[in-house]
């Protein structure tokens, strides 16, 4: 039987010192992430800041025509609700689980309470923002100037950073909403990557086989944002590469 999952698996929270740790984990509160719970909608006034475990959250920005496109992804690096942190208080993205899995949630006034103290918090989440800020240029960058195929390469690619096996839970569907393609690009992406032997996909389950392969089909972007977080969040825990 699986243990149930515990603050400092969220890395962002497990790097705080124990004096911090004191303060906040009293207050956590474990929540279950459903796949395609909406945590946030646009304009929506943050109340509750959630700290992922072992799910993944996506950030996305939603056309009046109801069109989508992740902006960035969150996981057990760090956490949602920066609009609190920022000062604006509400979203402009909706935010909406992409990998099921557990989270602590803990009220927007006790976290603004512990970063309104200067803490070591503080610190941490800045340098979190400045990582977050290179993932979203980034994205923007490659939905721009990469193919569906690197896209999709990238995207798994940031998915497994952020979870402890090479397994994701995804319809083809949703991942065509976190990419702003066609359901149909997606396919075709996946189907090249599971003849070429990286994934095997079935009914909503994607393996990866061979990530190696997966990082030399992929753009320059993941390197980028890889290097980039690597740098700035040194309490993230060694993760593999080819």
């Amino acid at each position: 039987m699986q243990s149930a999952p515990t603050p400092r698996q969220n890395h962002l929270l497990g790097a705080l010192s124990r004096e911090a740790q004191e303060r906040l984990f009293p207050n956590l509160k474990l929540v279950e992430m459903t796949l395609g719970e909406v945590l946030y909608e646009s304009g929506e006034v943050v109340t509750e800041i959630y700290f992922p475990t072992d799910s993944i959250v996506s950030m996305l920005y939603v056309m009046e025509d109801g069109a989508s496109t992740e902006i960035s992804m969150v996981g057990n690096e760090g956490f949602l609700g920066v609009s609190l942190f920022m000062g604006g208080g509400s979203t402009t993205s909706r935010s909406v689980v992409q990998s099921a899995g557990w989270a602590f949630s803990l009220p927007a006034q006790c976290f603004m309470d512990e970063c309104n103290r200067h803490s070591q918090m503080t610190m941490l989440i800045l340098l979190y923002l400045q990582s977050m800020i290179t993932q979203m240029a980034q994205t923007a960058v490659c939905n721009r100037h990469h193919s569906i195929d690197q896209q999709l390469c990238r995207w798994l690619l940031l998915s497994l950073d952020r979870l402890s096996d090479d397994k994701l839970v995804m319809t083809q569907e949703l991942i065509a909403n976190m990419l702003g393609v066609r359901r149909e690009g997606v396919t075709a992406a996946a189907g090249k990557l599971h003849k070429l032997g990286v994934i095997e996909y079935s009914r909503g389950h994607i393996t990866v086989l061979d990530r190696p392969q997966l990082e030399a089909l992929c753009c320059e972007c993941y390197s980028v944002v890889k290097k980039e977080t690597d740098r700035l969040l040194p309490y993230l825990p060694a993760r593999q590469t080819s």
